[in-house]
């Protein structure tokens, strides 16, 4: 059974909340223990989804704004200072129909746009924080049972983390959308 775009979109609207990002970096180890703050997580990083990166082209000093494609930026934050800092987390959410060289092909092209000078267009609530580009950037690819198992082969062969989700939960979610379109009717 291929992926669904239930299954892509649920889990784009959860990771944009920086609570879920958090639990899905408890997923992956390495990269929880990027937080500046264990102790205050939910301060420690931003979750941005559909990023939009502004590049700098230092020989000419213009700017080009672009949307990166990559499905949602995690940015750490230091909580006491309220800064940036050096690592960023870029998540790569399956999308139906997407096969492993169209996954990778996206991570590759984002490699390709963060290799220049850049700076994240941030969310409202944290436009004072400093947003220059990163030190290092992480991949980390979210991938659903129904995920074709050359996908999975693919990322081990490449050496590029990944975390598989059961999207139980969000059929769940959309089956109570659905009875309280229902009941509003």
């Amino acid at each position: 059974m291929p992926v669904q775009k239930s299954y892509y979109e649920a889990s784009l609207a959860e990771y944009s909340n920086h609570l879920a990002a958090i639990a899905l970096l408890k997923q992956y180890r390495p990269y929880l223990e990027m937080l500046p703050s264990l102790r205050r997580p939910h301060e420690s990083l931003i979750s941005i989804p559909l990023p939009i990166v502004r590049l700098r082209n230092t020989m000419s000093a213009t700017t080009q704004a672009i949307h990166l494609p990559c499905d949602v930026a995690i940015l750490m934050c230091d909580p006491e200072w309220k800064v940036k800092t050096g690592a960023e987390i870029l998540l790569f959410i399956h999308r139906p129909d997407e096969d492993f060289s169209d996954l990778l092909g996206r991570w590759r092209q984002t490699q390709v746009f963060l290799d220049q000078d850049y700076e994240w267009l941030m969310p409202y609530r944290h436009s004072h924080i400093f947003s220059e580009g990163a030190n290092s950037i992480y991949p980390l690819f979210i991938l659903f049972n129904e995920t074709s198992e050359r996908i999975q082969r693919g990322l081990i062969g490449a050496e590029l983390p990944f975390v598989i989700q059961t999207p139980t939960l969000q059929l769940s979610d959309e089956s109570q959308d659905e009875e309280s379109l229902e009941t509003r009717e």
